[in-house]
Order: C-alpha cells, then structure tokens, then sequence
C-alpha cells in the first residue's frame, strides 16, 4: 500500500512516497493498563496503522494534559482497557486515508475531544482535524483547544452570556478561567473568581475578573452576595467539587445557572435534588465538552470560534512541559496542584 510518511530531521520536513511502513511503523505511546494510579502508565512502542477512509495519521508536536485524563487514568470515567489517554494535540499529518479533502499532508492541524492523544502519532478521524493559522503556535492549540471549545459550550450553550451577566469561576488563575473569564468580558459580563493565594490572585485579575477572593478558608457566599448587592451571580462555574460545592450553592441567584465542570477536589459527595429547587430553583449543569464535540457539525462551528478566540490574545496560562515519557510526572503535577495552566507533553 502507498503511505505518505513525513520524517523530520534537524528541522527540515522531508515528505515522501513509501511502498513500505519501515519509517512511520513504530511509534512510541503512553498505555494505561489498568484504571488506578500514575504507576499505571507504561511507555510502549506500536504500529500506529495506516489511514483508512475519512482519517488521517497525525504525528504530533505537543498533547495537552487535562483533568479528564485524571478522571479515565482513576475510572471515575470508565474506558476499555487497555487506553491510551490524552484528548486534545496538535502536529501534522502524515498520511490521509481516501475521501478526505479538506487537510493535506504537511498541514499543521489540532484536534480536541477524542481519546488517544498520549503517542508521537495517532490515527484520527479526518474530520477532527482542524487546520491552525499561523500566528497561533502548536503549543497553545495542543494544550488550550479543549478548554477553549469548553469556554464556548459554558458561555454559548449552558448559559448564554449578555451583557451585565454575573459570573463567579473558581480557580481564577487556572488555564479554563484564562480562557473563560476575557471570552465572557467581550460578550459584556462581570466575573469574580476565587484563587488559592495572592499570586494566584493577580493572575486572575490579570485575566480580567474584577473581584477575585482570596484563601481557601475564605467566606465565599458571603463575598459573592455582597458583590451583588445580596442577589449572587447569574452563573457559578464550579470545577473544584465537594470543597466549593455549598458556597457556591449560597452564591447563585435564584433562577440562576450552576455548572459542574470538574471534581479537583472531590465529588460531590452531598449532592440533593433538594439543593436546587424551589427555593433556589436553580437549574443545575454537568456538561461534557466530549459530548458537547462528538457531533460533527456542531465540532466545525465550535472549534471554528474556539480558534479565533486563541488567536484574539487571551492572557491563557501556559503551563509546564514535559517529554511524553514523563507523562505520570505531568499528571501528577495537575493532580496536585502544583502548577498553573495546562501541562504540555512536548514530542
């Protein structure tokens, strides 16, 4: 069969047409056997396969390191065994399979929303492709595009945001609040974040909120109603879980929006219907960017606009890099808190 394989050397793309796969046959990835802890996470050598219609092979240059990862590694969301994890990355395709027209090989795309991301190169679905424009680097796509089409699903479709619209987000200076918080100042609302320290703070204030609370211990709710003259916030963006979970609860207006969006701290462990209605008559969201992405043409529209707002200049918090082989390192580092801003496997 005919591949077309690119090979990189000393930075120079060589592409070229193989009757064999001895060049593009191997390819490093991270499996995980068994759901559980980092030590679960094994460097192997694999075939990645060829192309077949409507996908491309993608050798990749950067995959993000998000908490759904955490959530599949530990079963809280369960895969088929073994998995390899990792659900958004960028690079430049290798090889396409027959009926796909809208990438070429030596495009530079990213992708977001489907598993797999943990390899130097991966079969995807030519349709997750999407082309990047050349003032946003493979960097920032691979470890920002899932949290961007993640900002559009909570400001667009949760919540649709107007102006003069409340908004609080926990972890202010975390990488989906760098995105979040200036993406809903453009659409006209007032965010307060909350942020572990005085550092942290800054950073969210930097992003644009414009009130940020400060310490875990901090009365939240309190704050929050206070800030709003006693009304709380039209929507309450929560990713931390159990530990923010009653504040935030206290901190929404009635008939307003709270959004679950992670368990970094816990899951809600004392959750009731009773919690929202009526007396609150909150409407309560666990929305999933994965499911939010699975359909293709809402995928196009969104990734579109997920794009454009990378390239709009938001201040979005770069976080640390690591090789592929250090995987359960950079796991391990956004598990416990440790760094600021999505973890990037560089390749």
């Amino acid at each position: 069969m005919h591949v077309l394989c690119i090979q990189k050397d000393f930075g120079v793309t060589d592409i070229s047409l193989h009757q064999n796969r001895k060049r593009c046959s191997m390819t490093q990835i991270i499996e995980l056997s068994t759901p559980g802890g980092v030590k679960n996470l094994s460097l192997i050598s694999r075939d990645p396969g060829v192309p077949g219609p409507a996908e491309i092979r993608l050798r990749q240059t950067g995959v993000g390191v998000n908490f759904i990862d955490i959530y599949q590694r530990k079963g809280i969301y369960p895969l088929p065994m073994p998995a390899v994890l990792g659900v958004e990355g960028a690079g430049v395709v290798e090889a396409i399979g027959a009926d796909v027209t809208h990438v070429t090989v030596g495009d530079r795309v990213a992708y977001a929303g489907i598993v797999g991301g943990y390899a130097e190169a991966r079969i995807l679905p030519a349709w997750r492709a999407v082309k990047l424009p050349d003032n946003l680097s493979d960097a920032l796509a691979a470890s920002s595009l899932l949290r961007a089409c993640t900002a559009h699903m909570l400001l667009c479709k949760v919540h649709e945001i107007t102006p003069g619209t409340t908004i609080l987000i926990h972890a202010g200076a975390g990488g989906l609040a760098s995105i979040v918080i200036p993406w809903a100042k453009r659409l006209g609302a007032k965010i307060i974040a909350t942020a572990g320290t005085e550092s942290k703070a800054e950073r969210a204030l930097a992003h644009g909120a414009e009130k940020v609370i400060v310490g875990r211990d901090a009365k939240i709710a309190k704050e929050v109603r206070d800030w709003t003259d006693g009304r709380g916030v039209d929507f309450t963006i929560d990713g931390i879980g159990e530990p923010t979970f009653r504040a935030s609860l206290e901190a929404t207006a009635k008939f307003g929006t709270f959004a679950s969006v992670g368990q970094a701290g816990g899951g809600l462990k004392s959750l009731s219907a009773k919690d929202f209605g009526p007396q609150r008559s909150l409407a309560f969201h666990t929305p999933s960017v994965m499911a939010y992405l699975a359909d293709p043409v809402r995928y196009e529209a969104v990734a579109k606009e997920a794009i454009e707002a990378l390239q709009a200049g938001a201040p979005t918090s770069q976080g640390p890099q690591f090789p592929l082989s250090d995987a359960s390192a950079a796991q391990s580092s956004l598990e416990n808190g440790t760094t600021t801003g999505t973890p990037l496997l560089v390749i």
